[in-house]
């Protein structure tokens, strides 16, 4: 801790967001390069496929690199996806990372 005059510049900030992919994102590795990317950028979280064809997850870390994570998930993806659209929920502030690591889950 300390004192609070030292705050965190709003970039550094802890977040934690959820997301769902939509589009042709099965079978095309999303997971694989969703995992490459947040570990690239140093985020944790997880990413799943579901049983209605979308990928969905949570992502956690400086909020500008979540930042970062949200537009690939929006318009980038894996090399044969095909996104037709991203959302977002749950953001919050966090105070610490509540993952080890960015993990797919079956």
């Amino acid at each position: 801790g300390g004192g609070g005059g030292a705050a965190m510049a709003d970039g550094e900030a802890l977040v934690s967001v959820d997301y769902e992919v939509s589009g042709k994102v099965q079978g095309v590795f999303f997971r694989k390069y969703t995992q490459g990317e947040a570990k690239r950028l140093g985020l944790v979280g997880w990413v799943q496929n579901t049983s209605h064809g979308t990928v969905q997850g949570q992502i956690q870390g400086p909020t500008a690199r979540v930042r970062e994570l949200q537009e690939w998930l929006r318009k980038v993806g894996s090399p044969q996806s095909r996104i037709s659209r991203a959302e977002f929920s749950n953001e919050k502030k966090i105070e610490a990372l509540e993952h080890k690591e960015f993990q797919i889950l079956k």
